[in-house]
């Protein structure tokens, strides 16, 4: 996300799983509404490679997919709390971050890491947090906290 001059506001990108194209494109919508809305970000204007969830959200196309219903309409009652909302269709090789951002995404997801930290994490050491698991969760010690997408290796003391 960017502002009105091209500072880079935030980043954001998440692995998913197994989803469709068209759900992890709803995704990201959704969370750069969510981002909007909770930084007092009321005008937010769209790019997307997605023609389908762009003219959907446009009112151009229904939207028949049970699955892409509520994402939908969600994103729907989040843009209504906007004081403006534009969104347009870009193909997809002038959507470049976005597509560096989902791939991060995918590699971290699945394990992978691009090949500077690949070659980083070779001769460093990852820094260790120390915590405890509760109901299944890791709850760790001295307000440390990881950002989404991190994979940690747990071993027991």
């Amino acid at each position: 996300m960017t502002d009105a001059k091209g500072n880079v506001l935030a980043e954001l990108s998440e692995f998913l799983g197994s989803k469709t194209n068209n759900v992890a494109e709803y995704s990201g919508l959704l969370a750069c509404l969510e981002w909007a809305l909770e930084h007092g970000h009321p005008y937010l204007r769209v790019v997307s490679d997605s023609e389908l969830m762009v003219k959907q959200i446009q009112g151009k196309y229904k939207v028949k997919s049970p699955e892409l219903r509520p994402l939908w309409e969600e994103a729907r009652s989040r843009i209504a709390l906007l004081r403006r909302f534009e969104i347009s269709h870009a193909l997809r090789h002038k959507n470049k971050e976005a597509d560096r951002l989902a791939n991060a995404a995918m590699d971290r997801g699945m394990g992978k890491l691009p090949a500077a930290a690949r070659k980083s994490s070779s001769s460093q050491p990852a820094d260790v947090l120390r915590g405890f698991t509760r109901d299944g969760a890791i709850h760790l010690l001295g307000g440390a906290t990881l950002p989404d997408g991190v994979f940690v290796k747990v071993i027991p003391e």
